[in-house]
């Protein structure tokens, strides 16, 4: 890996490159999960937890009819049959938060609707359709086992029991357990604030028409994207021109845990960011062997986490897929791997790589087949729109020959 000190690219080109594989290694070591807070359980849903939970009561918190019919005792029943009937008096009933005040006799019933409390005496509920009701009675003419159609408490939880673990992101059905405990609130991760700095003269701001000889900022919006998706808050969006004091003041400024510096990465005379952040804190990741994204950066100032981002809008979502996305997802208590689902498929086509880097490779599914869109043209974001994913080729490769079997990572969930 790149030691700290700085050698100045512009203009003469990268002395060498990082491999992937160390800057992972340095990320894996620098993003340590951020501290925990207390969040509302409504707005808790695709948080992760800080702590494990733990019930400290029942539920249900108490035996309930689990079908609409009658409670008994399930020995009364037992002589049951369609020629022997047996008839027990309807004495009340019990509905869904009423309970039947009482104890349930010889020769009695109690009428129940499912989630009702169970009658003090009752072991058993006879479903409606196993029995008609007549006269204040109700006549029986199959057999019941104790404990038919009766929730138990705590059968679904038992005081004490382990219901979540501290790293589990919550789902809409966790809130939903979460409730039926008491739970208001819940300790989760911190989300990772992430400020995006936009460099380039020559860029118009998202939702602006392309002009003359200047483009429409596309990775601002990409990455915001990304970064929520990740589980990260986009605290800011500023765009700068190519002067060094502006985003000198602007490094100085944030107070967010990760900046994506897009743009100004590489070695142009213009490319302002690399050694400031150097003057700033320290960049033990400035060029990297990967393609598309070879300019990236990897820095810190102060407890800040600092990627510089290829201009380049391919360049920019390879960079952000395998470094700036597992720095957010660190932080963040998530696990470092991609958000993507991977697909084993043969390959349609050949891919052809050059040992010694990793190659970012876009790919379309045809009838399950793999065919590789394009290994150049990293200012074509066309090609990831029309991609279903990408293949990652190892930096021991030459590439893979048609036929052969690839991890593919879906785009689409």
């Amino acid at each position: 890996m790149a030691g700290s000190a700085f050698f100045d690219v512009r203009m003469r080109g990268f002395r060498d490159r990082t491999e992937v594989a160390d800057v992972l290694r340095l990320l894996d070591q620098r993003c340590r999960t951020l501290p925990s807070e207390r969040v509302p359980l409504p707005d808790s849903a695709g948080r992760v937890m800080a702590e494990p939970v733990v019930a400290e009561i029942a539920v249900p918190g108490f035996d309930r009819a689990a079908m609409d019919g009658y409670a008994v005792c399930a020995d009364e029943t037992f002589a049951a049959g369609a020629y022997n009937a047996i008839s027990l008096r309807v004495v009340g009933a019990a509905l869904p938060g009423r309970s039947f005040e009482g104890v349930i006799g010889a020769g009695q019933a109690i009428r129940v609707m499912t989630g009702a409390p169970m009658p003090a005496g009752a072991d058993a509920v006879i479903p409606a359709e196993a029995a008609e009701e007549k006269d204040g009675e109700v006549h029986i003419v199959e057999p019941i086992s104790p404990g038919r159609h009766v929730g138990h408490r705590g059968e679904d939880i038992r005081p004490g029991q382990a219901v979540l673990s501290a790293g589990r992101t919550l789902r809409p059905q966790d809130l939903g357990l979460l409730a039926s405990l008491g739970i208001d609130t819940v300790t989760a991760v911190r989300r990772p604030r992430v400020s995006i700095l936009v460099t380039g003269d020559e860029l118009l701001p998202c939702g602006a028409k392309p002009e003359g000889f200047r483009i429409v900022d596309s990775n601002s919006i990409m990455l915001a994207a990304l970064t929520q998706r990740d589980g990260g808050v986009v605290a800011g969006i500023d765009m700068l021109p190519d002067h060094r004091d502006r985003i000198r003041h602007a490094l100085l400024q944030e107070k967010s845990d990760v900046v994506l510096v897009t743009g100004g990465s590489s070695v142009g005379q213009e490319d302002h960011a690399p050694s400031l952040i150097a003057e700033l804190g320290e960049l033990p990741v400035h060029g990297v062997a990967l393609r598309p994204a070879a300019p990236t950066g990897v820095g810190f100032i102060g407890d800040r986490i600092v990627f510089l981002m290829p201009g380049n809008p391919v360049s920019c979502l390879c960079a952000y897929d395998l470094f700036a996305g597992r720095a957010v997802r660190l932080l963040g208590g998530r696990g470092a791997n991609m958000p993507y689902r991977v697909r084993r498929l043969r390959l349609a086509a050949k891919i052809v790589s050059a040992i010694g880097r990793v190659d970012y490779v876009r790919v379309r599914i045809v009838e399950d087949r793999v065919e590789p869109i394009a290994i150049s043209g990293a200012a074509l974001l066309s090609t990831t729109t029309a991609a279903d994913g990408f293949v990652l080729v190892d930096r021991d490769r030459e590439g893979h020959a048609a036929g052969e079997e690839v991890d593919v990572h879906l785009y689409d969930a």
